[in-house]
């Protein structure tokens, strides 16, 4: 019988077995990719000093952290909303004298204090890949190259990447394209909205041309290009050319140079993962700086809900469990196991294989089909 007391909160819910088991195996399925390119998994507390989570990067907004006061220290703790700036820490201080670049993932729950009416879910599992003391276009390069294949070892078909340039505005504003201190923000926001008639009223009638050139990458880098009469944005889009030839036919590469959502606190460079069945991003990642260490870095973070809609085959319930009956050889048993079988071993004679989902059951020290 349910009560009121077992209902769980707005934007939390159980993963249940199926669910579960598809969790567990794409996150060793991306854990082990990221190790396969040499990142060395950390695993950061749940919980920290708010001042320390909110200290490390621009953007991470104090307000969505579930907070408490520490019986302690008597100081404000929060329920960390973001790994990437945990990791940023790890490295300012636990790993300040580990060789550069320091290549670091890692895995685990955030918890945010409430969420959108788009994205309702208030707890995810994050997942990624931080390549710390540096952001060239090598760096940048890599981690593309890892995110992607994080993805496609998950079981991701079709994986597509959408540019952006998080600092445009900042750059084409100081000569090419000027603007006032007080027009800057008006105009990032109504290039990222896409409002053309916003962003003249807001002064940016320079900018109407931005709007149009994103898409597929080469026609809407061509587009960009144009605009740079100046100059201004020649190295970013050498960059941007540089990291799309890496990325070749593993997957489809677009461009949306004003793009902000999602870029609180990358630089130069970021980008957005999509890919099939999912309904929205798999993740985003890009170029940005440890705020106190001052240190450049390139990442990315995906997250396990849009990432199990786009899984190309689920899971779902495992083929081969072998049913053990009361009284079985406990050493065939175990030799079973390590090669691979998946056992329920029978506690009462009640029990029937077929109803406990077991496809196999052992006689005569042997597996036999149900």
């Amino acid at each position: 019988m349910t009560s009121a007391d077992d209902l769980l909160p707005v934007g939390l819910e159980d993963a249940l077995p199926d669910r579960a088991r598809t969790i567990t195996g794409a996150m060793r399925a991306v854990l082990d990719a990221m190790d396969s390119h040499g990142y060395d998994r950390v695993r950061p507390p749940l919980v920290e000093f708010e001042h320390s989570l909110a200290a490390r990067m621009d953007g991470v907004a104090t307000r969505r952290m579930i907070r408490f006061t520490d019986p302690d220290s008597l100081r404000t703790l929060a329920l960390r909303s973001d790994i990437t700036v945990q990791v940023g820490r790890i490295a300012a201080t636990g790993m300040s004298t580990a060789p550069r670049p320091l290549r670091l993932c890692y895995a685990g729950d955030v918890a945010l204090l409430s969420a959108s009416q788009l994205d309702p879910a208030r707890q995810r599992l994050q997942l990624g890949a931080e390549l710390i003391g540096a952001d060239s276009v090598a760096a940048a390069s890599e981690i593309v190259s890892v995110a992607i294949d994080a993805l496609k070892a998950a079981g991701v078909a079709n994986i597509s990447i959408d540019f952006t340039l998080p600092d445009l505005v900042d750059t084409l504003a100081t000569s090419a394209m000027p603007l006032g201190e007080g027009q800057r923000e008006a105009v990032r926001r109504e290039l990222d909205t896409k409002d053309a008639g916003g962003l003249r009223d807001a002064g940016g009638q320079a900018y109407l041309p931005l709007l149009y050139a994103t898409g597929d990458f080469e026609e809407a880098i061509a587009k960009l290009s144009a605009v740079d009469a100046g100059g201004a944005l020649a190295s970013r889009i050498e960059g941007l050319r540089a990291i799309a030839d890496t990325i070749g036919t593993r997957a489809r590469v677009t461009l949306d140079p004003t793009e902000r959502h999602g870029f609180e606190y990358q630089s130069w460079f970021g980008f957005t993962l999509y890919g099939e069945g999912a309904r929205g991003a798999l993740g985003r990642g890009g170029t940005y700086t440890i705020r106190g260490s001052e240190e450049a870095a390139t990442g990315f973070s995906l997250y396990m809900d849009p990432l199990l809609d786009a899984l190309a085959e689920a899971t779902g319930k495992p083929s081969e469990t072998l049913f053990l009956p009361l009284g079985h050889d406990r050493e065939i048993a175990s030799r079973l196991r390590a090669i691979g079988w998946r056992t329920i071993a029978a506690v009462s004679k009640k029990e029937d294989a077929a109803t406990l989902g077991c496809s196999h059951i052992l006689e005569g020290g042997e597996p036999r089909a149900i």
